[in-house]
């Protein structure tokens, strides 16, 4: 009788543990297709309701295209490919440079010649319309081996822009899957126009795929804007030597006011571009440095060590209008960043959160065309987190409670450390159903993704499925 009570209670005891344990595990499964639109929960910040599923009948994310009539001013084709364990565009990594003009419509056919998981190309910071957004199950499917897709947008804002691969996007942008892309103003400009695209192969950071020291092709006197792309995971300093810099633009928008530096590096978030303009001095000495030895050198300049100051966005410049009020914001909302342990798609582990929800169970952020809608981004989860929204540009207002004051911080690409607090604001003018997530990519393919959606959009493409939609 004794050891029949023993056994109930053991058993009594395991069942109270497994039995909650067995619930989370389940409620973590993530189906093998979903609409990405109707997973977690609906977050209205506090303006109209509306359903989670976006209603039926609504607004077809597929339809929200950019022109499909016009002989494109840019044309061109990207063919990927996957070789010797890296991936190409058209041979090349990073892929080809893209420019055109502001105003100009381009068009990109983007060819699958044998990436088996399939492919799409986002265009990173460029507020294009919805389906051209390249996020594989939300805005198209991924493009399969023998497969293209054609992308079709007009260039509405001049600024440092790129393009990667939204499909297992994690692996795919780390093993080569982009390129840049610049919009120019369209008026004649003297000097050197200089991409400083950023990335580490194998351990190696480069830029424009090289290690080590590459030529700046400029001489005395010309002024030189070194356009400093970051595609790596993390944050990089880039500074200017032997001669003062400036920042003129932050992710594709232009800073009001700016200043000579000197002295101090400017820290580019994963994902973020920062453009520096300077004059080669009279000796035609100068370089711009991106940490471990990789650099533009012009005139032979020796490298000196890394600056100890740094740049802040939050007061550097002047002051200038932003074109809406955020105190008259329509929607407020907190996307607070933590990590916890629990299940991710029936996998135990230490996981980042989302307002203490672990993905799937998430918020999807609900908006409203020409709503002003104010986030507040806390990070409490120990690491640094480069946050992205696509489709939209946002304006920092303060950081841990202090106000900007400086030119607009403009953003699409945003560190938040650990510890920090931001809040930011911006206006919903962009229809669709956009992702807002963390460009450590592997930190988004574990969970640390919501979207911001607009009231009765839908999507027809799904996560998962026969066409193997996996947009991180």
């Amino acid at each position: 009788m004794r050891q029949s009570f023993k056994i109930a209670i053991a058993v009594g005891a395991t069942v109270a543990i497994l039995g909650p344990l067995g619930y989370f595990w389940q409620q973590s499964l993530v189906p093998s297709t979903y609409d990405m639109a109707s997973m977690g929960y609906p977050d209205s910040g506090g303006g109209q309701q509306a359903g989670h599923a976006h209603g039926t009948g609504g607004l077809d994310v597929a339809t929200l295209k950019g022109p499909s009539t016009g002989d494109p001013d840019v044309a061109v084709t990207l063919t990927a490919r996957s070789e010797n364990g890296k991936y190409t565009l058209n041979g090349t990594t990073p892929g080809p440079e893209i420019r055109a003009l502001k105003g100009q419509l381009v068009q990109v056919t983007l060819v699958n010649d044998n990436i088996t998981d399939g492919i799409t190309l986002h265009w990173h910071g460029l507020d294009v319309p919805n389906a051209e957004d390249g996020v594989a199950g939300v805005t198209q499917n991924a493009v399969r081996p023998g497969q293209s897709y054609v992308y079709r947008f007009v260039a509405q804002d001049a600024g440092t822009y790129w393009y990667h691969s939204h499909q297992v996007s994690h692996e795919q942008v780390r093993l080569g899957l982009f390129g840049a892309l610049v919009v120019t103003e369209p008026v004649f400009s003297e000097g050197i126009d200089q991409v400083v695209q950023v990335h580490t192969y194998d351990g190696r950071r480069t830029i424009n795929g090289a290690v080590g020291e590459s030529p700046l092709p400029a001489h005395a006197g010309q002024v030189v804007r070194a356009r400093v792309i970051n595609t790596d995971a993390g944050p990089l300093r880039a500074w200017v030597s032997g001669a003062p810099y400036r920042v003129v633009a932050i992710d594709g928008r232009a800073v009001s006011g700016p200043t000579d530096i000197s002295g101090k590096a400017v820290t580019v978030t994963a994902g973020g571009r920062v453009d520096l303009t300077f004059t080669v001095p009279a000796s035609g000495a100068a370089r711009v440095d991106v940490g471990t030895g990789v650099a533009l050198v012009a005139g032979g300049l020796p490298a000196s060590a890394e600056p100890s100051g740094v740049v802040d966005f939050l007061s550097y410049g002047a002051s200038a209008p932003v074109g809406f009020d955020p105190a008259k914001a329509t929607r407020k909302f907190d996307y607070r960043i933590g990590r916890r342990v629990g299940f991710l798609d029936g996998k135990p582990g230490f996981w980042w959160s989302i307002n203490g929800h672990l993905f799937p169970d998430v918020p999807m952020f609900m908006v409203s065309t020409g709503d002003i809608v104010r986030m507040t981004i806390a990070n409490s989860s120990g690491e640094v987190h480069p946050m992205h929204l696509h489709g939209h540009h946002a304006v920092v207002l303060s950081r841990n409670g202090v106000a900007a004051t400086g030119s607009p911080w403009w953003f699409d690409s945003l560190d938040v450390g650990d510890g920090e607090t931001y809040e930011i604001a911006f206006v919903a003018d962009n229809p669709g159903i956009w992702v807002d997530h963390c460009h450590n990519l592997k930190h988004a393919a574990d969970g640390l993704l919501a979207h911001v959606a607009y009231t009765n959009v839908t999507t027809p493409f799904r996560i998962g499925g026969a066409d193997g939609n996996s947009p991180e």
